[in-house]
């Protein structure tokens, strides 16, 4: 057992009231905590990502309680690999608001970001339904506190709009965590994926709606349509560096989709059979058009990448919906790539605004560093929508490979060609508008009232489209990689087998009475024995 597992939980949750009470009024202290324990962070989770990049499964039992009784956190290829990316994405974030001095528009917004890290974290890692349930409610306080802060109407407005979303979406959560409960007596998703399994088709109607109701509540964080509503309100008032941390907010969904519905309720379990095929997949199709739709209708420049954002995780559904090895490796790809394009784009927004009089699409002054800002737009719309030769593209040809062949293609060809090019119709023209022409529109801002952002802020930024290049060029690599990975996903035993079969407390008193789950090599069977009876 690794006690680092634990660590990109523990650190900002030790952190956060720390920064709280030692260094609330002083910022400096509070920028240099906050910075060195995310660099610590992707230490450890670069750590994790090597040592889990060929196969093994790390096991952290709280207190030493063994699975399913006790709390357990999981690392396996995917969940070291979506905290690698989280850690990476929160430094670039963390300079940028430092950079900008959103960080000091609240007294404690580096408090706030260590909360949140440590809920998305937690939800990256947990091995158990209910825990993942409590680092969503913890993510959720977080996000809100982070999405208010500055102030302003518009920002409470939307803030509230947000949480009654995601307020209704813990609820549906809880109803589903009852059903499941009450059908199978467990919350742990290695022993739910076995007790499954043993449910005859006679006793189906809870575990379906428990399935449903779980694909629902991932659905309203992945922003799925028609579940997309409180998206483009609250990324577009929220500030700049808030709105690309959230870039991985929606990655959460996906996330909890892909790992419910490989471990728990696969493709070929009979109670949950047509789930993806029949309901995921076409409202997928449907939010890669929502997407691209918006991206074209937007008027503000902010609401433009907020819609490109739905586009992108339509895409990302497209080829969860399909749940084959090749697609899920597809997906894994593609949301690397969304995050960080998404993340580079609310930044870059946020440059524009600081010398603009609003973000509506409609000629004004250029803003100042015009140039190099409009250069960063350029690469990142490129990425967002999808022309090459960056990993956009890359990542569109994969779905498009991954869905040949495969239910309604011709209906994925056509959706996902179209919206790319309504995408791109969009992103041309508000870069048309707001740089280029820009010169026609009105005189340039005097010099000494120009606002040029800091050169910390535009080292951010150009981070994360080094980043989106260095996901480009090592493409390859990265596919092998997430394809490694979803083979995993389809071959859940070792996950299984690693989470139950390992010895803890209870575990080893169970082996010393013969009762119990035990750490060796009977468990399973005594387990399967224990479910019968069930």
């Amino acid at each position: 057992m690794t006690h680092w597992l634990i660590a990109p939980v523990v650190m900002p949750a030790l952190l956060a009231p720390f920064i709280i009470l030692a260094a609330r009024y002083h910022i400096g202290i509070q920028r240099t905590v906050s910075v060195a324990g995310v660099v610590a962070m992707i230490a450890v989770a670069l750590g994790l990502f090597v040592q889990t990049a060929d196969g093994d499964i790390l096991l952290y039992q709280l207190g030493d309680w063994a699975a399913p009784f006790g709390i357990v956190l999981v690392g396996d290829s995917l969940s070291t690999m979506m905290v690698l990316l989280m850690a990476v994405l929160a430094l670039f974030v963390l300079l940028y608001a430092i950079g900008s001095r959103w960080d000091q528009r609240g007294r404690h917004f580096h408090a706030l970001f260590q909360f949140q890290l440590m809920g998305i974290a937690g939800a990256f890692l947990t091995g158990d339904l209910f825990n993942l349930f409590v680092f969503f409610e913890v993510l959720l306080i977080a996000s809100y506190g982070l999405m208010i802060h500055g102030g302003g109407n518009k920002r409470l407005r939307a803030g509230v709009q947000y949480v009654l979303f995601n307020l209704l979406g813990s609820t549906l959560f809880l109803f589903a965590l009852g059903a499941l409960y009450a059908e199978t007596g467990t919350l742990n998703m290695a022993d739910l994926a076995e007790r499954a399994a043993l449910i005859g088709a006679e006793e189906t109607v809870g575990i379906r709606i428990a399935a449903v109701l779980l694909i629902l509540v991932f659905a309203i964080k992945a922003a799925i349509v028609p579940l997309h509503f409180w998206l483009p309100s609250s990324y577009s008032e929220a500030p700049g560096p808030v709105a690309a941390l959230f870039a991985i907010m929606t990655k959460v969904g996906a996330y909890a989709i892909i790992r419910t519905y490989t471990l728990v309720f696969p493709v070929d379990l009979e109670v949950t059979s047509g789930l993806h095929g029949t309901w995921l997949l076409p409202f997928a199709l449907l939010t890669m058009a929502v997407g691209a739709i918006g991206v074209l209708a937007a008027r503000k420049l902010d609401r433009l990448v907020a819609f490109s954002v739905i586009g992108s995780m339509g895409m990302v559904m497209v080829a969860v919906g399909l749940f084959t090895e090749r697609s899920i490796a597809t997906a894994l790809y593609y949301i690397v790539h969304s995050t960080l394009t998404a993340a580079a784009l609310f930044l870059i927004v946020d440059l524009v605004r600081q010398n603009r009089k609003s973000l509506r699409l409609k000629l004004e002054a250029p803003v100042a560093g015009a140039p190099l800002i409009s250069a960063m737009f350029m690469v990142a719309a490129i990425a967002m929508a999808g022309l090459p030769p960056l990993s956009g593209f890359l990542g569109k040809l994969m779905v498009l490979s991954a869905g040949y062949g495969e239910g309604p293609d011709v209906w994925i060809w056509a959706v996902v060609l179209v919206a790319s090019l309504l995408t791109v119709v969009g992103f041309a023209r508000a870069g048309s508008v707001v740089f280029w022409k820009a010169k026609a529109g009105a005189a340039p801002v005097p010099a000494e009232d120009a606002a040029i952002p800091s050169g910390l802020a535009f080292v951010a930024v150009g981070g994360l489209l080094a980043a989106i290049i260095l996901h480009t060029v090592f493409a390859g690599w990265i596919f092998t990689y997430t394809s490694a990975t979803a083979a995993r996903l389809f071959a859940p035993a070792p996950y299984i087998e690693t989470v139950l079969g390992t010895a803890g407390k209870l575990s080893d008193a169970g082996k010393a009475t013969g009762q119990g789950y035990g750490g060796d090599a009977a468990a399973p069977a005594d387990q399967t024995e224990k479910k019968g009876d069930h």
